[in-house]
């Protein structure tokens, strides 16, 4: 028998495409905090490449405002960022009231900005807690959870809701807060306080934190400010830009707050900066608290603010007026008018147009999410997959909106 020629040895000679693999991560991940998901092109665990798809949700909440009155897109508002709704609510009202052109009362404007703070706060506090927990710190989510409940409970008293409130108006609030309302707020705070030194001592000098989110997902500020970053993800960078300084509403100008920053871009100062944005909110509420002024927390306009119950019960005009807003709803001028604040993870803007009638002719919104989801891929490029979780997570997508 013939010998068989011998075989050569030595390493084969793949082709080095065949090693990279497509993932696809999502949409029901744990690690993705809702419905979103990366289509990963991966060599061994870097990720060379993501394309990432955000419309998940189906929430439709521009198209939606356009079929109702302008006070019913008010629960739509909520459901953007349901982690600080608050927010989002008086953001919108504020852009209606300029539109007609009307001043809501001081003590209004104090309460706005007592609860947009809280709200601001319960973001951070989940952004982070969440953050801490899939990296392992789950200590810290734990305590960070138990110091937003209690800013839950605060939203309870004085909205009837937790989470999808519908607290604000056009031309003011629903109602005023309950009695007691100083002091159940003061004792949330102070537990804050606590939670945040002790969430500090825990993640401070812990080296498998600071090695997983130092140098992680880094973003120059040039490119921040080309992709159109804003809030914690371009104060991260370096950039000062608060809404709240640079173009002031509600009284935010009587105030006296820093604007924390970082200095590389990536994931640690983006931590950090909310980390002390908390501390920021807290000394924002202590001094709106002193300066609460008191007196009416709405208009006092029948044209664009429901009249009292016991009106509507006792005489004609108050119940004329209570059907005429809620079937033809509040006549705003006819124009267009764009309106942003801080919101928790940047600017929340609101485009609006109306037609004259009480229904919108139109409504886009701007919101920080969405485009914070635009520099995902590039955060996650030459990083780890195990990396792509911390990044994300400093992100702080929250679904509503980023799907419309």
């Amino acid at each position: 028998m013939a010998e068989l020629p011998k075989q050569k040895v030595g390493k084969p000679t793949a082709d080095p495409i065949s090693e990279v693999m497509e993932i696809q991560m999502g949409p029901s991940h744990p690690a993705t905090h809702g419905t979103i998901k990366f289509n990963l092109r991966l060599d061994g665990e870097v990720i060379q490449d993501c394309d990432t798809e955000v419309g998940y949700l189906h929430r439709g909440f521009e198209k939606m405002c356009e079929q109702g009155t302008w006070t019913q897109c008010i629960p739509y508002t909520d459901r953007l960022n349901y982690a600080s709704p608050l927010i989002n609510n008086f953001v919108f009202t504020e852009a209606v009231e300029r539109m007609i052109g009307v001043s809501v009362p001081e003590r209004c404007s104090y309460l706005r900005v007592i609860l947009s703070e809280t709200s601001r706060i319960t973001d951070h506090l989940t952004c982070l807690g969440m953050a801490a927990s899939e990296l392992g710190a789950v200590t810290v989510a734990f305590f960070m959870t138990e110091a937003r409940e209690l800013l839950y409970n605060l939203n309870q008293a004085v909205t009837g809701a937790r989470l999808t409130i519908s607290y604000g108006r056009v031309g003011g609030l629903t109602r005023d807060v309950p009695d007691g309302f100083e002091a159940q707020l003061r004792a949330a705070m102070e537990k804050i306080r606590t939670t945040l030194d002790e969430a500090e001592r825990l993640l401070e000098k812990n080296r498998i934190f600071t090695d997983r989110m130092a140098g992680v997902g880094v973003i120059s500020q040039e490119d921040a400010v080309s992709y159109g970053l804003t809030g914690p993800l371009l104060r991260a960078t370096g950039l000062a830009r608060d809404l709240r300084k640079d173009a002031p509403y509600m009284v935010y100008d009587r105030f006296d707050f820093d604007i924390p920053v970082g200095t590389k871009g990536d994931n640690f100062d983006r931590f950090a900066v909310r980390f002390e944005e908390m501390k920021q909110s807290l000394s924002i509420i202590d001094q709106a608290l002193r300066g609460l002024p008191d007196g009416p927390v709405s208009i006092d306009d029948p044209s664009v603010m429901l009249p009292q119950k016991s009106d509507v019960y006792e005489n004609i005009e108050g119940l004329m007026a209570h059907f005429k807003l809620v079937i033809e709803g509040i006549k705003v001028p006819a124009g267009e008018s764009y309106f942003a604040g801080e919101g928790a993870n940047g600017e929340l803007g609101f485009y609006i147009v109306s037609d004259g009638s009480g229904r919108p002719y139109r409504v886009r919104v701007r919101p920080p999410c969405f485009y914070g989801m635009g520099v995902a891929a590039t955060l996650f490029k030459g990083q780890a997959i195990a990396d792509l979780v911390a990044i994300f997570g400093m992100i702080n997508m929250i679904g509503g909106e980023c799907d419309r």
